[in-house]
């Protein structure tokens, strides 16, 4: 099912550009940069493109001299999307001299193919869904069939009590699985200690990492960590509407540990500051690097929780902090594993809704019918789609690719598959570049 990623290589991306035009003949005479060069200009022309595009960039902690420079006279759309073509073929011209830089070179191409199409976005192009995932994230999502969607359903429908539409009796069953807003925080607390300690048993953690966190509302996501630098994270976690009680792991380990906290400061503490890839201390949020921050993360749900013990934790911890019946834990989880035969239906209403094939009204019709929710929770993962576009892939597929490179270079063992989930951490990766079986040392 996985066959459709990451095709297309950096280098014939990079051709192609040229062909079209995208790629100026005129750059592959200048002067050759290093990648030391190359990599400065790489991280002003994406403070560039965060003038143009307000949450555009996720994360910077690089000199505050570039930032304030490049705000005092920022550059067009047309300079961005000429320097964008000129480091492209600037990288060209490097030739790598370990498997270390080669990942590199290929990391910062994709990086830039995928600043050269936001570029183009901002200006007027359009895309296909496919087309804009492949240029911005490196991947073309698998599809979802109805027929294997309505599979799942009819396996939920025999669990789930009560008569009437399978969303609403979902909706009504799930209701004995919300956390009492009063009791959140505890539980969230919890929930966060709990992966932080089962990570720090096997990744060393930056000395004096920490995180804040926050309580919002109206928001189209459900948490977002907003890394600040030095080992130090804000994660917030949008209350507009109830979270459920397997939220609160999901979330903890997904934003903290081993998600985007731990991602982020492996990077800052590998590469940016044991290496000088200044690239790395920037994070543009329609790259090819969401791909493998979202996978990770998600994914870093099961390397803290492997198994049941997921269920274990929070039957004997969470459920009493928040008050529920722990005696429900078991059938809940076996719908949420059901569920999950339905993760890509997210990816492909948002393909029909972008593409044109369906109406936002459809759209969130889908929602309700294959994510077994509420017509508020489905209008809010619409407004996500509308927001974030073709965004949504990162976490399934990222997952999926997360895992599978993690399980094909773990060894059968767990310090083998955390050694396996450190790299995918701490070294330069793109969905295309997954598909190696060995690692990069």
């Amino acid at each position: 099912m996985l066959e459709n990623f990451g095709k297309i290589s950096a280098v014939a991306i990079i051709s192609l550009l040229s062909a079209c035009g995208e790629v100026d003949n005129a750059a592959t005479k200048e002067q050759s940069l290093t990648m030391d060069q190359i990599s400065e200009s790489y991280v002003k022309v994406i403070l560039g493109l965060g003038e143009h595009e307000a949450g555009y960039i996720d994360a910077y902690y690089g000199p505050d001299l570039w930032a304030t420079k490049v705000k005092a006279q920022a550059p067009n759309l047309t300079e961005l999307r000429d320097k964008t073509r000129s480091l492209l073929a600037a990288l060209k011209k490097i030739t790598p001299e370990s498997d270390l830089e080669s990942d590199r070179i290929n990391f910062i191409s994709k990086q830039l193919i995928a600043v050269n199409t936001r570029v183009r976005m901002l200006g007027g192009e359009t895309f296909t869904f496919d087309e804009e995932t492949q240029l911005l994230f490196d991947a073309i999502s698998p599809g979802a069939t109805e027929a294997d969607l309505d599979a799942t359903l009819v396996e939920l429908d025999a669990l789930i009590p009560g008569a009437g539409p399978l969303s609403d009796r979902m909706v009504d069953f799930k209701k004995d699985f919300i956390i009492p807003s009063e009791k959140l925080d505890a539980v969230f607390q919890a929930a966060m200690k709990a992966c932080h300690d089962r990570t720090a048993e096997h990744i060393t953690l930056p000395k004096g990492e920490s995180f804040v966190t926050e309580y919002v509302t109206d928001k189209a996501w459900g948490g977002y960590n907003w890394y600040q630098g030095n080992a130090q994270s804000l994660i917030q976690v949008n209350v507009d509407l109830p979270i459920y009680i397997d939220r609160a792991v999901d979330l903890g380990c997904h934003e903290g540990y081993p998600g985007h906290h731990v991602f982020n400061g492996a990077l800052e503490q590998n590469l940016v500051r044991g290496k000088g890839w200044m690239e790395y201390s920037i994070y543009p949020l329609y790259s090819p690097q969401s791909l493998l921050a979202e996978g990770t993360a998600n994914y870093g749900i099961h390397m803290a929780f492997p198994d049941d013990e997921k269920l274990k934790f929070e039957r004997n911890v969470l459920y009493p902090l928040a008050g529920l019946n722990p005696e429900k834990a078991e059938i809940y989880e076996k719908a949420l594993k059901i569920m999950r035969g339905l993760r890509y239906a997210r990816t492909e209403i948002a393909r029909r809704y972008l593409d044109g094939k369906a109406t936002r009204e459809e759209a969130i019709a889908w929602t309700q019918k294959y994510s077994l929710t509420s017509y508020e929770r489905a209008e809010k993962s619409v407004r996500f789609i509308e927001q974030y576009r073709g965004y949504v892939i990162n976490y399934t597929l990222g997952m999926d690719l997360s895992a599978s490179y993690v399980e094909r270079n773990g060894g059968g063992t767990t310090a083998g598959r955390w050694a396996a989930y450190e790299v995918l951490l701490s070294t330069p990766k793109t969905a295309s570049m997954l598909k190696d079986d060995s690692p990069t040392s």
